[in-house]
């Protein structure tokens, strides 16, 4: 397998940065540059190069395995069906690209010329697929308990929210059920307007289920806002939408 040249000693390396707060310690260096070399770049530089299309896929597993492991023991009484809603938010795109950028994982990753114009280092398709490349790294380099040991302070910090989203999913569910048992008729969700940057945008979006019963939701896409609308009319009819395995 062809690889980058080796960085030489990490204290010296560029990517120390990156390393010396989460106490990383490659002994294989070049699994840390395969892991932060995008596809775009070995495009533009030497197709043999080694990208981090295969680490990206070891890393997905290793971040399930994890994340369903932390859920197991964290929440004894939760029931499979709620942990899988959970682990899915915790391990989503987004939620993965967010953990990159604080990990300011976009500044150290290897892009070719186009990805790099075209604000690669922020895309969160990238960063979420160079945060799995690197626990795939650390998972091969050092094995499953460092790689936990990275992983799990990240995501719980992100727990919270992921509950709460998590909770929301589990509402559009309820009230679809609750709809459905009651009239007969599946809530109907209408986009309104979208206001603020591209980055920061909010998304404003109303759920019917017939007259009189209705109610609008914000969030920061149509998704979370349509699941916000769903909480908020849930929240008007008095239906419960707790997870059970909630402390």
């Amino acid at each position: 397998m062809c690889r980058n040249a080796p960085i030489g000693n990490m204290a010296d390396s560029p990517f120390s940065a990156f390393c010396d707060p989460y106490h990383l310690h490659f002994k294989d260096e070049e699994l840390l540059i395969a892991a932060l070399t995008h596809r775009s770049y070995t495009n533009e530089a030497q197709p043999t190069l080694e990208h981090n299309g295969r680490l990206e896929f070891l890393g997905d597993a290793i971040l399930s395995v994890i994340v369903a492991d932390l859920l197991y023991v964290k929440f004894p009484k939760m029931q499979e069906g709620e942990l899988t809603r959970l682990r899915s938010e915790l391990v989503r795109g987004e939620t993965l690209a967010e953990l990159a950028r604080h990990c300011n994982l976009g500044t150290h990753l290897r892009l070719g010329s186009g990805e790099e114009n075209s604000g690669g280092r922020q895309k969160t398709s990238i960063l979420a697929a160079a945060f799995e490349a690197i626990v795939g790294a650390i998972y091969l380099d050092q094995g499953i308990q460092n790689a936990r040991e990275f992983c799990e302070p990240l995501f719980l910090q992100r727990l919270p929210e992921a509950l709460d989203l998590a909770q929301k999913k589990d509402a559009r569910s309820r009230l679809q059920e609750w709809a459905q048992a009651e009239h007969g008729i599946t809530p109907q969700y209408v986009a309104g307007s979208q206001s603020g940057p591209a980055n920061e945008s909010v998304h404003i979006v109303e759920v019917h289920i017939k007259e009189g019963i209705h109610a609008t939701g914000s969030g920061s896409s149509k998704q979370a806002a349509a699941q916000q609308a769903a909480l908020n009319l849930l929240d008007q009819l008095a239906v419960d939408e707790t997870p059970s395995g909630c402390p």
